[in-house]
């Protein structure tokens, strides 16, 4: 979707995937093929000689696919890739693992955007609940947010298959880099120290995303806590 965003007909939109599970004539896309030694690096390599605006790696996996992808950032062009962790904070410690200098981070790192998929209640069957206050002061902690009124809970139904959910929705973390984040940035750096100033300068976590579908009746508490790491309910208080 921020592909399609992003491909006018004046920008290269080039992607390298494993594997390509949509083509989009918009893009300039490639596939990774182990058995002639095409990989995320080699490939990043390839579309650098094609004078691309904007390059989507399909995972950053390993230390040299993670400096190309930064040496393309460094070179002027946007660069879009994700990475395995539970949070969006997460990401600039990983990269750290994996072992990229925190000044490289703060060079080239605009922002992380963490997602997650809840299941979402069926709309023939779901009836109205009335939440428990100390269940939804868990989930929104450390915000404080009033009890919805509008709650749903599961019942099941032929629609659904008696499950009580049908279809999925997104939760978001959106994280921007901004100065006083990178200055949180360095070796001995904790991903939970990350967490408490992005909050701070406005971030909503996943599991408040996920409250914000609670209170529009769209999922459950049970479903976000689910799919959703611990937050800062324990980091914060």
């Amino acid at each position: 979707s921020t592909l399609r965003e992003l491909a006018t007909p004046e920008v290269n939109v080039s992607t390298i995937e494993d594997p390509i599970e949509m083509v989009e004539p918009a893009f300039n896309q490639m596939q990774i093929q182990q058995n002639i030694d095409l990989d995320f690096a080699s490939g990043i390599k390839a579309l650098m000689r094609q004078d691309p605006d904007i390059i989507m790696i399909g995972e950053i996996r390993d230390l040299e696919t993670a400096e190309m992808a930064i040496q393309a950032a460094l070179t002027g062009h946007l660069v879009i890739s994700t990475l395995h962790t539970n949070d969006a904070p997460s990401a600039i410690t990983r990269l750290m693992e994996l072992g990229i200098p925190p000044y490289l981070i703060k060079a080239t790192v605009l922002g992380v955007m963490a997602q997650r998929l809840v299941r979402t209640l069926c709309t023939s069957c779901k009836t109205p609940v009335e939440l428990e206050e100390e269940d939804w002061k868990m989930l929104t902690r450390p915000w404080k947010t009033p009890l919805p009124q509008n709650a749903q809970q599961p019942v099941g139904c032929q629609e659904c298959r008696q499950t009580g959910y049908r279809g999925r929705a997104g939760v978001y973390e959106i994280m921007p880099l901004s100065e006083s984040l990178k200055g949180h940035i360095h070796e001995s750096g904790q991903v939970a120290e990350l967490r408490k100033e992005a909050i701070k300068e406005g971030m909503y976590s996943l599991r408040l995303s996920g409250a914000n579908k609670i209170a529009n009746g769209l999922t459950t508490i049970d479903e976000v806590l689910r799919v959703t790491p611990v937050s800062l309910n324990q980091l914060m208080s």
